[in-house]
């Protein structure tokens, strides 16, 4: 037989079944076994062993060691729970029965396995004390068991300091690491679980740990021990990770940990479990900032996105201008009023025919008023459909409707913080002016599909070209969201009854015209400011606007061609202040007749002030009715008031005596 010892002593530690197995039970003479006594099984046998129990060594594991020991439990038990206490003990005595009936009397030098090699295994090294043969041993094979029992002992000092290591390594972990048995009593503490709790080891051992550091939640509210993710790994038997708990140090200050509690079993049993933990605390909050800021720049992102998309829209239909034009005293009351009540966050019905500047008063009372940081949306309710009312206002999610294949932010939550001006506001279906009226009185609503209660804060300013009372009479219109929206009314005066208006307006929009075409400039003439003046503009604003850019695209030769249904003139008046007709009422000082001699404002205002003089001498002194002034000069009764003060002329000088 070849010399394997020396080979064998300087291999690395093997496994029981790889190296054990062949070295000691194959090769070895004295009957060898690896026994289980919790379980009451042989696990493994080499040949010496099968003959000494009379039968194959490779069904030994079929056999239990109480059954080839008929009778002698006690004595069997006792002899395994040494060996188990001790990690070696030795009997003697025990009978063998064989399954031919003989029995044979052996005695057993039992050493508990390493915990590695299994849960509370033996080996036992047997001997038939009647066998004589035992006694001439062949001696090579004796010092060969000897070196394989001698290298079993090193096996279990390798082991002892790996245990030694591990205790090392685990004072000197970075992480928190702790023990409790099945009782949740506290083991063993690690340095690094001192530091982070603020507890000494001694403080903590034999106690309650989760009484001690686990008692509350983060939010104060008690945390029952049968709640505990740690004791749950030990009742269960599972690994348990936590990602975000608090621990409570000694001086009452919470600390944010993960941990993973792992069970501990001995014998089959779970006996506790060991928690390894860090203080995430710093990365925790670090993370919340980080989210806390990317769901701010989302919400930014979110809404320019919503405003750029509204502004889009608004591109498509120009803003022409951003300042209310004219002198006449209409206006300069409308002007008035919207110093009055762009300040206060009150809701304001502007009432006014079709092209009358609605719109831009809108726009002059959200830009004066402290919500000018915000966006002003515009709604035009005469021009959305009747069943996307309600999507239009408060918007939409997914699937909400056929056709809504996206989330849609509807105009009030558009608004949000600004002003939103419903243009045409009495085109509004009857059975939505409620949701309104709520979202008015309330400041919630609900988007379409969906049933979270949204907040806004949102200024209205309505317009509407109908008679909204009349509305009210007939049943076409809540009277109290009429009332909810007129707050401060304000009235847009149609064109024609401040025609002095008119030659500003008109010179206005011609050089924003030849701006926008990039054409050269163009002048309005004395007889081009007599034909606008002369014409009832039944479209207002929008209408000279659109009469302005057409003349502006016609013109020849720098003339403006202008297509109007003029009036008939006034008759020729004849007074002391002038001897033959009284002159129109001039436009801007800037306007011209082509060839003619530019006048100044001083001679504007002298020239006016005679035809307004002639006017009064010729009606003594009345401006109002067919037979007044106005109605000569044809000019409204308001506008002729105005200039009376403008030009500081009193028209009572002018009445005729009485009797005369």
């Amino acid at each position: 037989m070849p010399d394997t010892s020396v080979t064998r002593v300087n291999r690395p530690p093997v496994p029981l079944a790889a190296g054990l197995h062949r070295l000691l039970f194959q090769a070895a003479a004295q009957p060898m076994l690896v026994f289980d006594p919790i379980a009451d099984r042989i696990l493994l046998a080499n040949p010496a062993a099968g003959r000494l129990y009379g039968m194959p060594a490779d069904t030994l594991p079929a056999h239990r060691m109480s059954e080839l020991h008929a009778g002698q439990m006690p004595a069997l038990v006792v002899f395994t729970e040494a060996v188990l206490d001790k990690g070696h003990a030795w009997t003697r005595g025990m009978t063998i029965t064989r399954p031919d009936g003989s029995d044979v009397v052996a005695e057993y030098d039992g050493t508990r396995l390493p915990p590695d090699a299994g849960d509370s295994l033996i080996l036992l090294v047997a001997t038939d004390q009647d066998d004589r043969h035992r006694r001439d041993v062949d001696a090579e094979a004796e010092a060969y068991l000897k070196s394989g029992i001698a290298e079993w002992r090193r096996v279990e000092r390798f082991f002892r300091d790996v245990e030694r290591q591990n205790q090392l390594i685990l004072r000197a972990a970075g992480e928190g690491i702790y023990g409790i048995n099945a009782d949740g009593h506290t083991t063993f503490v690690n340095p690094a679980a001192e530091r982070l709790l603020g507890w000494r080891a001694e403080e903590l051992v034999g106690h309650d740990m989760h009484g001690m550091v686990h008692h509350t939640h983060a939010d104060g509210s008690h945390y029952p021990e049968h709640e505990c993710p740690i004791y749950a790994a030990f009742r269960e038997g599972e690994i348990r990770h936590v990602e975000d708990e608090v621990f409570w140090c000694r001086d009452g200050r919470p600390i944010r940990v993960e941990y993973t509690s792992t069970p501990i079993r001995d014998r089959g049993m779970v006996v506790g479990a060991v928690i390894v933990f860090r203080d995430v605390t710093s990365r925790r909050e670090a993370e919340e900032r980080l989210h806390a800021a990317l769901a701010e720049v989302d919400a930014l992102r979110e809404r320019l996105e919503r405003e750029n998309a509204y502004l889009l829209e608004e591109i498509r239909t120009e803003v022409n201008h951003h300042h209310i034009i004219g002198r006449n005293a209409a206006i300069q009351k409308i002007a008035q009023q919207i110093d009055l009540v762009a300040p206060t966050d009150a809701n304001v019905l502007i009432t006014g025919e079709s092209g009358t500047g609605k719109e831009l008063i809108a726009r002059a009372i959200h830009e004066a008023g402290r919500r000018s940081h915000r966006p002003l949306i515009r709604v035009n309710c005469a021009a959305i459909p009747r069943e996307l009312f309600e999507s239009e206002f408060f918007g939409h999610v997914r699937g909400a409707f056929t056709g809504a294949v996206r989330d849609r932010v509807g105009r009030f939550e558009l608004a949000d913080g600004g002003t939103l001006f419903l243009d045409e506001v009495g085109e509004i279906p009857l059975e939505l002016q409620g949701k309104l009226l709520r979202v008015l009185q309330e400041g919630h609503f609900e988007r379409v599909g969906e049933e979270r209660t949204r907040a806004v804060d949102v200024r209205i300013v309505a317009a509407t070209n109908r008679d909204l009372k009349d509305q009210v009479r007939r049943g076409r219109f809540r009277e109290d969201l009429y009332f909810r929206l007129n707050v401060f009314p304000i009235e847009s005066v149609p064109l024609r009854e401040r025609l002095d208006d008119v030659p500003l307006l008109a010179a206005h929009f011609l050089a924003q015209t030849c701006r926008r075409l990039n054409i050269p400039p163009l002048k309005l003439t004395r007889g081009d400011v007599e034909r606008l003046t002369g014409y009832d503009w039944p479209g207002n604003v929008r209408e000279l606007e659109n009469v302005i850019e057409r003349a502006a695209i016609l013109a020849s030769g720098g003339r403006l061609r202008f297509d109007l249904e003029m009036r008939d003139p006034p008759p020729a008046i004849q007074g002391p202040a002038s001897r033959g007709a009284i002159a129109p009422m001039a436009g801007a000082a800037e306007i011209a007749a082509e060839g003619a001699a530019i006048i100044t404002e001083t001679e504007r205002r002298n020239r006016d002030r005679q035809a307004i003089e002639a006017a009064l001498s010729r009606c003594g002194g009345r401006i109002y009715g067919p037979a007044g002034a106005a109605a000569l000069l044809d000019l409204p009764p308001t506008t002729l008031a105005s200039r009376l003060r403008a030009l500081r002329i009193d028209a009572r000088r002018f009445k005729a005596p009485v009797g005369g």
